[in-house]
């Protein structure tokens, strides 16, 4: 092909335009693709981070709602005013102030309960005294751990002053998160369970709290966290979730926390087994026995060889103020 020439003879340059755009087409896109992905990392970030917060608060809320939180604090959070009420033992029995509308709520729920029992009359309950009534017991409670799973963390024991019921951990499962009493959430639906079963009879019950030895970084100092406290917070927590089920607030005498000081499994401190709830289903009998222990029985006498629970005269008591150093 003969040169291409102008028109004053001499050689044209000739200039060839190469199109690069298949070139940049091949790497073009991929930082939208590791855009896309970045995007997607930080999304599941704030997802993760967002439902982190919203179990921490909701941890922090039932704990605030049992005995595991401020004494001062109960319901909604809000705290009781002491101001103006005398200092020391008089402490207020105020009701706690609560949200509108959950008053609203309680209140419409009371008339319901009120009108379904003016329809349908309650029906006397029974104490089951006899080892056969006992045993029944047992029977319906393991059926109902069973049927929740945790047939491994629940034991039965008949002894003569009950039904003994135990909710212990093990390896695998644990009752309460821990070092704390918040109940984990198949342990919480057998409580309740068992609350309602519970609320069917007569029996009074033993609440008891079991921890294993291991201690709290700070034990030792006053007024920090202890299995003392842990116990006897996981005991209440156990009674509010049994009353939720539908036991009724005196049917339990007396809640206790005992910390490490009676292991099921004293050659392992440590143990699962150690960590526990124990419920003692009373006999008429021993309920009575207890009442009379700590208290006064019904015809002023407490049964108890040289112990006696009738209250003084009034110029008797007088007299031991008088002689009293310290009384105001």
């Amino acid at each position: 092909m003969a040169p291409i020439k102008n028109k004053d003879g001499h050689d044209g340059a000739v200039i060839k335009r190469v199109s690069r755009r298949h070139d940049e087409e091949g790497h073009g896109g991929a930082w939208k693709v590791a855009f896309a992905d970045f995007v997607l990392a930080l999304m599941c970030l704030f997802l993760v981070l967002w439902v982190l917060a919203a179990r921490d608060q909701e941890n922090l809320q039932q704990l605030l709602t049992t005995s595991g939180g401020s004494p001062l604090l109960q319901g909604n959070g809000r705290q009781i005013d002491h101001m103006g009420n005398p200092p020391g033992t008089l402490i207020p029995r105020d009701p706690i102030p609560g949200q509108n509308g959950s008053q609203a709520a309680s209140k419409s729920a009371v008339r319901d309960s009120d009108k379904r029992a003016s329809e349908q009359p309650e029906l006397p309950r029974r104490s089951y005294d006899s080892e056969a009534d006992l045993r029944k017991l047992a029977s319906q409670l393991a059926e109902m751990s069973k049927q929740a799973g945790l047939s491994s963390n629940l034991q039965t024991v008949i002894t003569p002053y009950g039904l003994r019921i135990t909710l212990h951990d093990t390896d695998q499962q644990g009752m309460f998160e821990r070092g704390s009493a918040i109940v984990e959430t198949r342990f919480r639906g057998l409580l309740q369970q068992m609350g309602a079963m519970l609320g069917e009879i007569d029996n009074r019950l033993l609440l008891v709290g079991h921890t294993d030895a291991a201690q709290y970084h700070r034990a030792g100092s006053f007024n920090a966290m202890s299995n003392w406290s842990l116990s006897s917070n996981r005991a209440m927590a156990a009674r509010m979730h049994l009353m939720q089920g539908g036991l009724a607030g005196d049917a339990v005498l007396q809640v206790v926390g005992m910390a490490d000081r009676a292991p099921l499994d004293a050659g392992h401190p440590l143990a699962a087994v150690n960590r526990r709830i124990e419920l003692l289903v009373l006999t008429s009998g021993q309920a009575q026995a207890v009442v009379a222990m700590y208290g006064s029985a019904a015809d002023g006498k407490t049964g108890l060889a040289g112990v006696a629970s009738a209250l003084p005269n009034a110029n008797d008591l007088q007299k031991l103020r008088e002689n009293t150093i310290g009384i105001r």
